[in-house]
């Protein structure tokens, strides 16, 4: 590998690729040593065991070696496979909203992500006992630690993304190393276009031109991402990667860019950042008042959420109400 990236360096010097070389020799060795890969699988079913809808099959310690992970055998379908949730009655969106939060809680609380949540490795099922339906994560040998600065300067700018507050977009971009490419950088993490990022996120999904967009630029702006790339931080590109293969899964599922999953993640951003506060406070009056402030703001999400759930229902009633209307209407 590092004799093509450096023989494509030679070809194209605006390409800088070295750090995709430098990331495979670090993870490589960790992803092929069985005993580390069955340490993460327990360390992340006891950081989320408070999700009843997540599943963590059990490591068998006395027939594992480096080499080989005994494991317990969990049957599902891949997360994308529509026609088995279909088949299952899984609900689709209930499915979506479960790995978003799953993966918001890694990301912006824990700081412990697992960095290959492709299909193969995201599995559904309804438990057998109880009937619910259930994510069983698979493949924990690739994990990201996040450091505290970058994960709170990640929940800053995610923040700062949802609720369009530009001027924080730029800064904690540039704080995670993006300089003057930060509008690229912010559509990088969002797969939106710069114009829906400054418009809002959260107020439109992605539309086909949108998409078609996107993809044309990616082309045109190659060097650019290229350079980006080279100068965020190492803890970043495990990221951008877990990002875009969430991403694939909920375009699949046709629940890309919906509100709940922003909501999901302003809850956890909330939390972290009340945390990293709480720890800093000095008194227990600045505690207690930044207790307060969490707990308001948590509060206004749920109400948000709540309206935009009460909204959907009227306009479903709406939509059922006019059907029943047409189909009783002579023709």
């Amino acid at each position: 590998m590092e004799v093509l990236v450096l023989a494509v360096k030679q070809l194209f010097p605006n390409f800088e690729f070295m750090w995709l070389v430098d990331e495979a020799k670090k993870n490589l060795p960790l992803e092929l040593d069985f005993l580390n890969e069955g340490k993460n699988a327990e360390k992340v079913a006891h950081m989320l065991k408070d999700f009843d809808f997540l599943k963590v099959p059990q490591i068998y310690w006395e027939l594992s070696t480096k080499r080989v992970l005994l494991m317990e055998f969990v049957e599902g379908g891949q997360v994308n496979d529509r026609a088995y949730m279909e088949k299952n009655h899984i609900n689709v969106n209930e499915i979506s909203c479960h790995l978003g939060k799953m993966y918001s809680e890694m990301i912006f609380v824990n700081g412990f992500v697992h960095c290959d949540p492709h299909p193969g490795n995201v599995l559904v099922r309804k438990h057998p006992d109880t009937g619910k339906a259930e994510i069983v994560l698979l493949d924990h040998g690739l994990y990201q630690v996040l450091t505290e600065e970058f994960r709170l300067d990640y929940c800053r700018l995610w923040q700062s993304l949802i609720w369009t507050d530009m001027e924080r977009v730029k800064k904690y971009s540039q704080r995670l190393g993006a300089a003057e490419l930060y509008p690229l950088f912010a559509c990088m993490l969002t797969a939106r276009s710069w114009d829906s990022v400054k418009r809002g996120i959260g107020q439109a999904p992605v539309t086909a031109t949108e998409d078609l967009e996107i993809r044309s630029n990616a082309a045109n702006y190659l060097p650019e991402i290229s350079q980006l790339l080279n100068h965020v931080p190492r803890q970043m590109l495990l990221i951008l990667k877990t990002n875009e293969l969430l991403r694939s899964i909920e375009t699949t599922l046709g629940t890309r860019s919906s509100a709940s999953s922003f909501l999901n993640m302003s809850r956890c951003c909330i939390r972290a950042l009340a945390e990293h506060r709480k720890r800093d406070a000095c008194s227990f009056f600045r505690r207690t008042q930044i207790c307060f402030s969490e707990a308001f703001t948590l509060w206004q999400i749920n109400l948000h959420e709540l309206l935009l759930r009460v909204k959907g229902l009227r306009l479903a009633s709406w939509v059922s109400t006019l059907l029943g209307w047409l189909t009783r209407a002579p023709h």
